[in-house]
């Protein structure tokens, strides 16, 4: 018999410490309801569950993102809505004013409200804020500058979300054209002539030589002796005579611009007239450069018909004032800046959505210009307040687009976040009734130890009656 080691009381410790370890974590999972509560636990599982954790928080704020985004478009629509109002109240005025029952004193009244009703728009473009942060004075939107020659119109702004910022080239090709087709003749004018345009004419509507953009008519008078007297009237009025000639294929019009040339002398038989309209045909093309998207979008317009205001070419849309292009073939090179919001809607890096707000002053609306003093002024701005009222309902609509998609966001967001906790819930969460289970056999199982050990001590008090 042995007393320095008492194996049967060592090995009965070391049962009673390992289920008193387990008991307590048992304890410690019972308590706080977790299944990992240290490294130890699970070091595999608490990884994953911390990057779990980190999505499903970096969700639930994604969307309180969003719904402060749905919030600040509705701040700006509800805005717009008041432009819109004062736009129709301006387009009813401006209808008013082009009907020559009115006085030039009518005109003058209508126009102070006018005025007033500008400055209406400017002052909500200005003071339109959510979280002390502009809506609708254009710093929340992308906007674009541009160096280049040909062009009339200086002014761009980005509009929608589909185009990025880079380095675009914008190239127009002018073409100036007679359209002689579809036209009225009356006498002895029997085809249609072949307009085309004096070597030195510039630009129309510029200084000096030019053919106007518009209407001409033109009057042949045959005279007694056989010759003729040409009359060529142009759109603005202004007319120019060729007396005593012949009925020949040329007709220079020099002042105006105008050659016309005819088929053949038959073609004039008699006096008689005919008119033709000028025009201007342009074609607009934007590329991309320097990384840019470099599919072309390409734009045709009439410059005869385009009265200024707002082009879209491509997602830029340009402000023109007077005709578009000075020049054959203009280039302009154009940098667009992205200044619109974004919205983080997501719970990594890059998960944004970018939203552009449109400058909602008088001057960008174009209705900065409007004039109601005289009936050709009201009726010319019946067109710039119509341009501005589809401008608006075009932003407003597309407003509520974007609102209707971030409902769909915040929808997306809740079931990835539900689903998430779900998931990391099996990997962190404790099993209740199976850890009280494990608890209640480690806790017998510590108090049986406790007991074997008791016996255990007992057993080297054997050697004292060999003492005796």
């Amino acid at each position: 018999m042995i007393i320095n080691h008492n194996i049967p009381a060592l090995n009965t410790y070391r049962s009673l410490s390992i289920n008193n370890t387990n008991t307590n974590k048992s304890l410690s999972k019972l308590s706080s309801g977790l299944r990992i509560n240290n490294a130890g636990d699970d070091a595999a599982g608490l990884a994953i569950s911390e990057k779990m954790r980190s999505q499903i928080r970096g969700l639930d704020q994604a969307s309180r993102n969003a719904y402060d985004g749905k919030s600040l478009l509705q701040t700006a629509e509800g805005a717009l809505n008041e432009t819109h109002s004062i736009l129709q109240r301006m387009k009813e005025l401006a209808v008013q004013s082009s009907n020559d029952t009115n006085t030039q004193f009518d005109r003058t009244e209508i126009q102070k409200e006018i005025e007033q009703l500008k400055t209406e728009i400017d002052r909500i473009s200005r003071d339109t804020e959510f979280n002390t942060m502009k809506l609708l004075d254009g710093t929340m939107g992308s906007t674009a500058s541009g160096v280049g020659s040909g062009f009339l119109s200086a002014a761009y702004e980005v509009v929608g979300i589909g185009i990025v910022a880079g380095e675009y080239t914008l190239q127009s090709v002018k073409t100036i054209k007679g359209d002689t087709t579809n036209t009225s003749r009356t006498g002895g004018i029997d085809s249609n002539p072949n307009v085309t345009f004096v070597p030195t004419t510039t630009a129309a509507g510029g200084d000096g030589l030019g053919a106007k953009y518009g209407d001409y008519r033109f009057e042949a008078t045959k005279n007694l002796g056989g010759s003729y007297s040409f009359t060529l009237h142009g759109p603005d009025g202004k007319y120019e005579v060729l007396d005593n000639r012949t009925a020949g294929s040329d007709l220079k019009f020099e002042k105006l611009g105008i050659n016309l040339k005819f088929g053949k002398t038959a073609d004039l038989s008699g006096s008689g007239t005919f008119s033709f309209t000028v025009s201007e045909d342009i074609e607009l093309k934007l590329s991309g450069k320097s990384g840019s998207p470099t599919d072309g979008i390409e734009v045709k317009l009439t410059a005869a018909g385009y009265k200024g205001g707002s082009l879209n070419v491509g997602g830029i849309q340009f402000e023109a004032r007077v005709g578009f292009a000075t020049a054959a073939n203009a280039s302009t090179n154009i940098t667009v800046f992205d200044d619109s919001i974004k919205l983080h809607i997501g719970a990594n890096a890059d998960q944004n959505m970018s939203i552009s707000v449109l400058d909602a002053s008088s001057r960008a609306l174009g209705v900065n210009v409007v004039d109601l003093k005289s009936q050709k002024t009201a009726n010319a701005a019946i067109t710039i307040i119509d341009t501005a009222i589809n401008r608006v309902s075009s932003e407003r609509s597309k407003m509520g687009a974007i609102m209707n998609r971030l409902d769909h966001t915040i929808k997306n967001l809740g079931t990835t976040s539900e689903n998430l906790t779900a998931s990391e819930s099996r990997i962190r969460d404790v099993d209740m009734a199976k850890e009280m289970m494990e608890f209640t056999k480690n806790n017998i199982l510590s108090q049986a130890s406790q007991s074997m050990l008791a016996q255990a001590n007992m057993i080297p008090q054997g050697v004292l009656g060999l003492l005796r």
